[in-house]
């Protein structure tokens, strides 16, 4: 059908990880981490030395990736790329906020909840013109 996204249906779709070492640590022991032949990661330790500049290629790169079906993100560290995570708009990969040790989840600041809410107040919207 034309406007639907072609979502690969080989059995080897990747998570990629943007987060905190906790995290990450937590996911590569569960078995998700992955290094191709080019030595290239399916996760980006994120410390106090990472930069906005490295987390947004590694945003960049994990979303261009025809390999990865979800991201995982922690949501402080979407924060500091909100514009990016805000403006990406295709289905595949999908963009999870995720909550990190030291950083409680908001729900007022995780993009797909607030898509989701603007959906439902649109067709409230909507069907109160009927």
């Amino acid at each position: 059908m034309a406007g639907r996204a072609n979502i690969p249906t080989n059995n080897s779709a990747l998570i990629a990880i943007i987060a905190d070492e906790d995290t990450v640590t937590g996911f590569l022991m569960a078995g998700v981490g992955n290094v191709d032949l080019r030595k290239k990661t399916n996760y980006l330790l994120v410390d106090n030395k990472t930069t906005v500049k490295q987390i947004e290629d590694a945003f960049k790169e994990f979303t261009a990736r025809e390999d990865i079906a979800i991201v995982l993100i922690s949501q402080y560290i979407a924060n500091m790329i909100r514009f990016l995570v805000d403006s990406y708009n295709k289905p595949v990969p999908a963009i999870l906020e995720i909550p990190s040790k030291d950083h409680p989840y908001d729900p007022a600041h995780d993009s797909v909840l607030s898509r989701v809410k603007y959906l439902f107040s649109s067709e409230s919207v909507a069907s109160d013109r009927r």
